[in-house]
């Protein structure tokens, strides 16, 4: 049976659930998007840092909305699951410019976005998500706009009323059109049962070292677990160990951790 984008996006809409938590590996470019996906991925998450970084920008809203679009479009024909596609703010300057955005998103086979708040008034954020809705649902590809609350990522406002805060915002993005809530940046059981006992929809949160487990964070409510820019973030690592090994000691250990040759060569030579 042909793929297409609706049936993807049912598809990834269905994997939401804490009973088994949709486990994201981000990726930032097609090679790691494959090998991801190889290793058992039933969809593909990008993330804006890493995208961003290896086109030569800074993360925040910097890389240019056409740069990003031809990045997701390659990702999405790269690999045979869903496509969700971190758009940072939404790569415009006002709520038409993100609705312009999305519009170019479906167009290049995604089926999910993710949209920040950042330091944006929470009122601005649901603007933009209001306005991402409308371009979805004039596409009618059933695409999952999932909304991120960055109250912990950024520790923003009185930790004392920062839940609540977080919860508030929530609820105005859910009303907005929001299908999902990421709240980056919070590790704390407590917290995070709180945050599902609360909002409506899926619940998406952020994993890191020392945090709970895939299957411990479904327990708690958890629909959703992204690695956000961690797998990048260790590549890019991983780079700076061998060029260190081979500028100081003058030996190459480390590249003994990497994928076989032939092995990544094929992943890129397989068809799609």
């Amino acid at each position: 049976m042909t793929v297409t984008q609706p049936n993807n996006a049912h598809l990834f809409r269905s994997l939401h659930t804490p009973s088994a938590p949709l486990a994201l590996a981000n990726a930032w470019d097609v090679a790691s998007a494959r090998v991801i996906e190889a290793a058992g991925a039933p969809a593909i998450a990008t993330t804006s840092a890493g995208v961003a970084w290896s086109l030569g920008s800074p993360d925040g809203d910097v890389l240019t909305r056409d740069r990003a679009l031809k990045l997701i479009a390659r990702v999405v024909a790269a690999v045979a699951v869903p496509v969700t596609a971190d758009i940072e703010g939404g790569y415009g300057k006002d709520a038409a410019g993100v609705a312009e955005t999305v519009a170019g998103v479906l167009a290049a086979g995604a089926v999910g976005v993710n949209i920040e708040d950042g330091t944006r008034s929470p009122a601005e954020l649901a603007t933009r998500l209001a306005a991402a809705r409308q371009a979805a649902d004039r596409a009618g590809q059933g695409m999952f706009l999932n909304a991120r609350v960055d109250t912990f990522l950024f520790g923003l406002g009185d930790p004392d009323t920062r839940l609540k805060e977080t919860l508030s915002r929530a609820h105005m993005y859910v009303d907005a059109g929001a299908d999902g809530i990421f709240v980056p940046g919070v590790t704390d059981t407590a917290t995070i049962a709180a945050l599902a006992g609360d909002i409506s929809v899926p619940l998406n949160v952020m994993a890191e070292p020392g945090a709970p487990t895939v299957a411990e964070l479904g327990a708690l409510g958890v629909a959703r677990v992204s690695l956000g820019p961690g797998v990048a973030q260790a590549a890019y690592a991983a780079a700076r160990r061998a060029a260190h090994e081979l500028f100081g000691t003058g030996d190459y250990d480390s590249l003994a951790e990497g994928i076989a040759f032939p092995e990544l060569d094929a992943l890129l030579a397989e068809p799609r």
